[in-house]
């Protein structure tokens, strides 16, 4: 019988970008995303939140193919619990057979169900690699916002009220940018980790799954439709 899990991986991932997206309107309908557009003159905010929504995009593509993973193998245990052969798989399952078959020893696979998470884990470094990237993308706001910031500074020549007014107001530019984008770096970094979490979880339960159907059940998992044949 399949888990509930491995069919509603998408739909979970969707709930997320939902409950997400929601948030994001909560703030839209407040003003902050507006204020925050705005205040930030360096457009830092606006390239971290375009990273951020084609990362989301790359997320929920990488789920639906582990999904599509989960089903395999749960279409796979069920074969194997009623004593069928198993049969070809496609993906990463699939080539997990393959190589399974191949192998002249007959001992543990260990080695074949390190290779299959490792292959499952490579799929979400570029994720991982943007949610690093947007924060560092935050700190180089924050270091910009701080320029800008002390600009105004080397432009003092007379400490006069109208000057000094002017020269905070430049000052509050610059410190708006370095928190703004400190901000939606943080924020936005902090999501994908989520949701790249999400997928790690899941994708560690799939190669533990596999590797114990491996360990019990390795003779039945060799075997071919055709070696069953009358």
């Amino acid at each position: 019988m399949r888990r509930l899990t491995d069919t509603n991986l998408v739909f979970r991932a969707l709930v997320i970008l939902g409950l997400i997206g929601f948030g994001f309107y909560l703030a839209n309908e407040r003003g902050l995303i507006r204020i925050a557009f705005d205040a930030d003159r360096s457009y830092i905010s606006t390239v971290i939140l375009a990273v951020y929504l084609l990362a989301s995009a790359h997320w929920l593509y990488l789920a639906k193919a582990l999904s599509g993973e989960r089903v395999r193998l749960a279409a796979l245990e069920q074969r194997v619990a009623q004593g069928h052969a198993s049969a070809e798989e496609a993906g990463l399952v699939g080539s997990f057979l393959v190589n399974l078959r191949a192998r002249e020893s007959m001992d543990e696979p260990a080695g074949l169900v390190a290779a299959f998470g490792d292959a499952l884990m490579n799929r979400h470094a570029f994720g991982h690699f943007v949610s690093d990237a947007l924060i560092k993308l935050g700190l180089l706001g924050t270091i910009v916002g701080f320029i800008l910031m002390l600009l105004p500074v080397s432009e003092i020549e007379a400490f006069e009220p109208a000057l000094m007014q002017q020269l905070l107001a430049g000052m509050s530019e610059g410190m708006a940018v370095a928190l703004y984008t400190t901000l939606a770096g943080l924020v936005t970094s902090t999501l994908l980790k989520l949701q790249y979490h999400v997928l790690d979880a899941s994708a560690a339960d799939l190669a533990t799954r596999l590797g114990v159907l491996a360990d019990v059940h390795a003779a039945a998992l060799r075997r071919t439709d055709d070696h069953d044949a009358p």
